[in-house]
Parts: C-alpha cells; sequence; structure tokens
C-alpha cells in the first residue's frame, strides 16, 4: 500500500518532467537507429542472421531503420511540445523499429532501448493533452538544422567507420560495390533524402501569418460569434473589432487569440475569448507559429489568473501597470469620502444634463453629432485616433457597440461606447469624449451614470481600465524595469500623466488589479513594449501628430453599412 501510495504522489511530478524526458530519450533513439544504420554490421551477428532470414528482409529492415531513426528526431519536437499525435506516432515508430533493429544485424541492445523506451513512454499518456494533427507541428528552422547535423553526422561516423574496415586499403569505388558498405550507404542517403523533402515540404506548408480581418473578412462574423457567446473574456477582448487584429482559432472555432505585428515583433493583446480549457492550447500555437516564423512573441495586458499558462510556456513576466475594477454591489455615491462626485453629477443633471444609452439604428443615427464630439476633444489632444490596444472614432467600429450619450438641453456634448461582455461579469468603455463647450465635470456625471446603468443590466463589474506603471516596485533587489518604470510612473509626467490617471479612479475606490506584460526572454521585453506603443499609435507618424486646429477638423464620414 505505501508503495502505490508513493507512486500515485510521484505521477505529477513523472508528468510534468515527463515531455522533455521523453523528446530528449527520443532524439537520442533517433541518432542511435541513423548511426547504427550507417556503420557496419557486427560480421559473427550477420552470417547468424543470414542463416534464418532472407536477404531482402535485411536489407529492408536495414534501411526503414534509419528513416523511422529520422522519423524519431522530427517526433522529438511534437513531444516537447506535448502532442498528443507525437506521443503516438511515436509509440508507432517504437514498436516499429524494435524487432526490426534485430532483423537488420541481431543489434539485441538496440532492440532492448528501443523496447525500454517504448515501455516507459506507453503509461504517461496524460503528460501529452495537447490534440493538434502532425501536420500542424511547427519544425522550426534551427530543429530542421539540428536534424540535419544528425544525418550528416551519422554519415561522417559511417564513413570513419568504412576507412577503417579490413578492406581499407582499397579503393573506395570497390568499397561500394561490398554488401555492407552499400546497405549502409543506402540507409544513410535514405535518411538524408527524406530529411531534405521534410524540409521541403515545411518550407512550403509551413503556415503564412494570419491576416488582418476586417470589416469585409468573413472571419469578423466568426469573431462577432464568439465575443456574444464567449465563457472567458473581459470587456476589453472587444478591440477583436477594431479590423487591425490577426486571429488564431482554436480547432472547435469557440475561442480565438488575436495579436498585432510590427517588424519581428508579435505580440497577442490579452488573453484567448472563448472557452476555458481552449486558453493553453492557443497561447502555445501562438508561440509555435511566431516561432516557426523567427518572429520575437508577446503577450501584452494579462491578469493575475493567466499567469499560469504564461509560466507553462516559458515565458518571462514583467508587471506594467495596474487595472481599476469597480465592484457594482458595493458602489455608492452617498457619504461625506464622495461628496465632490455627487454634487458635481447633481449640478450638471439640475443645469440640464441627460443621459441615455443607445444601440442599432439609433446610435448609427447620432454617429455624425457624436463625431463632432470627437473632433473637439482630438483639437487638443497630440497623437490622432489610436488603435491596437485602444480604439478610435472609426464609425463601424463604434456603431458595434451600445452608447452612452449625454446631452445637454437636447445636444450630445459627451459620449462613450460601452464594451460588454457575454458572462456579464464586466464591462467598461472605450472611447471617452466630450465637446468643448460640454459643462465642467461633465464626465463625472457619464460615470455615475453609467455605473448606475450597469447595476440594473445586471453586471458585476465596472473597469476603469489601465493605469500604466502604477504599482511597479522600486526596491534594490526589485527587477530592473520595475524601478526604471517606477521612476517613469513619478518624474515622467511631461511624457504622460501616469499618476494623475491613478489618482482620478481613485475617487471611485477601485479595486487595483495587477496587468502583465510576458515574453520568451525577459530582455525583449522593453523591445515588445515600445512596438506595442508603436501599434497603439500608429507608428512613428502617428506618435509625431500634434493635436488639429478646429478649422482642420475633417467634416464628418458617413456612417458605413454594418
Amino acid at each position: 500500500m505505501d508503495l502505490i501510495r508513493t507512486l500515485k504522489d510521484l505521477r505529477p511530478a513523472a508528468l510534468a518532467a515527463a515531455p522533455w524526458t521523453a523528446a530528449v530519450l527520443t532524439l537520442a533513439a533517433g541518432v542511435m537507429l541513423l548511426a547504427s544504420g550507417a556503420t557496419p554490421s557486427v560480421p559473427v551477428r550477420f552470417m547468424r542472421l543470414l542463416e534464418v532470414a532472407p536477404v531482402y528482409l535485411i536489407e529492408a529492415s536495414h534501411f526503414i531503420c534509419s528513416i523511422l531513426g529520422l522519423a524519431l528526431i522530427l517526433l522529438a519536437f511534437g513531444l516537447r511540445a506535448r502532442l498528443d499525435a507525437a506521443w503516438a506516432a511515436t509509440m508507432v515508430v517504437l514498436a516499429a523499429a524494435t524487432p526490426l533493429t534485430l532483423l537488420k544485424g541481431l543489434n539485441w541492445e538496440e532492440t532492448a532501448a528501443l523496447g525500454t523506451l517504448l515501455v516507459l513512454l506507453a503509461p504517461v499518456r496524460a503528460a501529452f493533452p495537447r490534440r493538434a494533427r502532425l501536420t500542424r507541428m511547427e519544425i522550426t528552422p534551427g530543429w530542421l538544422v539540428s536534424a540535419a547535423c544528425a544525418v550528416a553526422g551519422a554519415g561522417l561516423l559511417g564513413l570513419w567507420s568504412f576507412q577503417h574496415a579490413d578492406y581499407a586499403d582499397q579503393a573506395w569505388w570497390r568499397v561500394m560495390v561490398d554488401a555492407d558498405a552499400e546497405r549502409a550507404i543506402r540507409a544513410w542517403a535514405g535518411a538524408a533524402l527524406g530529411l531534405f523533402a521534410f524540409g521541403l515540404w515545411r518550407l512550403f506548408a509551413s503556415a503564412a501569418t494570419p491576416p488582418v480581418t476586417g470589416e469585409a473578412d468573413p472571419e469578423f462574423a466568426r469573431v462577432r460569434q464568439i465575443l456574444a457567446a464567449a465563457e472567458v473574456a473581459e470587456p476589453s477582448s472587444n478591440l477583436a473589432l477594431l479590423g487591425d487584429k490577426r486571429f488564431l482559432f482554436s480547432a472547435s472555432g469557440d475561442s480565438f487569440l488575436m495579436f498585432g505585428v510590427r517588424g519581428r515583433s508579435w505580440i497577442a493583446l490579452g488573453s484567448p475569448v472563448g472557452r476555458r480549457e481552449e486558453r493553453l492550447e492557443l497561447f502555445w500555437r501562438f508561440r509555435e507559429l511566431a516561432d516557426a516564423h523567427a518572429a520575437r512573441p508577446g503577450l501584452y495586458g494579462l491578469a493575475a489568473d493567466d499567469l499560469p499558462d504564461v509560466v507553462e510556456l516559458g515565458f518571462s513576466i514583467q508587471k506594467v501597470g495596474e487595472s481599476a475594477t469597480v465592484p457594482l454591489e458595493t458602489f455608492s455615491i452617498e457619504g461625506r469620502k464622495r461628496g465632490n462626485l455627487r454634487r458635481a453629477w447633481r449640478k450638471a443633471g439640475e443645469e440640464g444634463a441627460s443621459f441615455e444609452v443607445i444601440s442599432g439604428e439609433a446610435a448609427r443615427a447620432v454617429l455624425p453629432e457624436l463625431q463632432r464630439v470627437s473632433d473637439d476633444w482630438l483639437s487638443h489632444h497630440a497623437g490622432g485616433e489610436k488603435g491596437f490596444s485602444m480604439g478610435g472614432f472609426w464609425p463601424a467600429y463604434v456603431a458595434e457597440f451600445p452608447i452612452a450619450v449625454v446631452r445637454n438641453h437636447g445636444r450630445p456634448v459627451a459620449f462613450a461606447n460601452i464594451w460588454v461582455t457575454a458572462a456579464r461579469s464586466a464591462f467598461s468603455m472605450d472611447l471617452m469624449r466630450y465637446a468643448d463647450d460640454a459643462p465642467k465635470n461633465i464626465m463625472d456625471y457619464l460615470f455615475v451614470e453609467l455605473i448606475a446603468w450597469g447595476r440594473a443590466e445586471g453586471y458585476a463589474a465596472f473597469e476603469f481600465g489601465m493605469a500604466p506603471l502604477a504599482g511597479l516596485e522600486d526596491r534594490p533587489l526589485a527587477p530592473i524595469m520595475s524601478r526604471v518604470g517606477r521612476l517613469l510612473f513619478e518624474r515622467g509626467e511631461e511624457i504622460y500623466n501616469f499618476q494623475g490617471v491613478r489618482r482620478y479612479k481613485d475617487k471611485y475606490d477601485p479595486l487595483w488589479q495587477p496587468r502583465y506584460i510576458a515574453a520568451p526572454r525577459r530582455w525583449t521585453i522593453p523591445l515588445l513594449l515600445a512596438d506595442v506603443g508603436l501599434l497603439s499609435s500608429g507608428g512613428m507618424a502617428g506618435l509625431a501628430k500634434r493635436p488639429k486646429r478646429p478649422e482642420e477638423a475633417p467634416a464628418p464620414e458617413p456612417v458605413p453599412a454594418l
């Protein structure tokens, strides 16, 4: 009983170590078969084998074992990635190679080694949970080079072995006539040609970078459907409808991961949207696809509950700020602490402000007036419209959502488009804009009314968005990026209103939750953060764009059909 209990306790550790261990052992087995196929047979064993097996069977076994050795080298990559198809294929290859090693030259040591590996892999099936076809296995250029080196090394080993055989003093063309040499060269050449063919196939079959999915793309309707029924989604997941993202869809079609590309940087925005159990699979596919294209992958805007999956990927993690969330059940504007907020809300209402949430055709009808409000707001802000991690006033995008509109004496003076979630766990707002003639503190009025609307609609929380660089530690042993971020938060008000954003949101007593960026190597995180900024701002030209004067503001755009 104690032994059984001990084995049960050790099982989680064994399953955790199984993928890498299986990959290394399978790689070693493949190299062993290649080296064995390229070297001379033991004469005594070979003569005994000839007494009981026909020559054509021996020749075929010798050739096939080298091909199976190459297959094991390539399958080791799939085992490392925890693919269930790679585990199944490895079991089949080992089961085939084990008896063939006896038939090619009574190599019982190889038979024992392969049989032992087969027995060791059989009980760890649960360590390979990722469901993917072998054709989806991303073989990277580096892995192909490693396999080519193994094949070339086996060939050189065979050349050296035959040069030091009893007939080493014979000319090379005489050696080629020797049956054993022919057999070894044939096996090595077969493996080399097999690798060459596989490399060509991967060159042409490697998945291309997914294109940007916009309104005219049929996949856009698929994105809408997933958002409308997602089990796991954040309000910011609605940035998928901005029209500037690329998407990876799960095998079931019920989940997606959105990302942007700038140069070599592939940056996923948030965690996958859809079904919870498909999250890790999409993370892995994103990393593998980026790796196959020699790209620099990153995951931006992650929440705390994403970190276990990110650790599973082997990524380094860096905190980039904190997100504010207001629980609606406990929020109230009563009491001394929120007296200023209550007075601002009441005064705006008394001076003629009104609030409503509109959607559909009603929202489309008011878009030209809201664009005037947006243009007023943009005339005082540098950089113009944003993208990627922030929305912009693109009429088709704004009309996708309910819109909170504040009118003053019947005229729109402020608005915010509302990000909602299917599970009603939280909602948020994207654009928050007001006109030049809007009353003072109109945004406080908008927020209070919006929170009341969310509570009436059954939402659990209201997300105020992120305060960049908030909550970073400046301690002697803290990571250097945290210390630099803290310095920017305290001294960088000329660059961005870091502390002002944090103070404004603190008026609503939110719960502050950390947000992270992750990458395979820590030194690439600053590069990824720079690319996030450039993607969001529309490149260097967007960063350099200055506020427009009122007379330069463009005329309202026509609203396209959805």
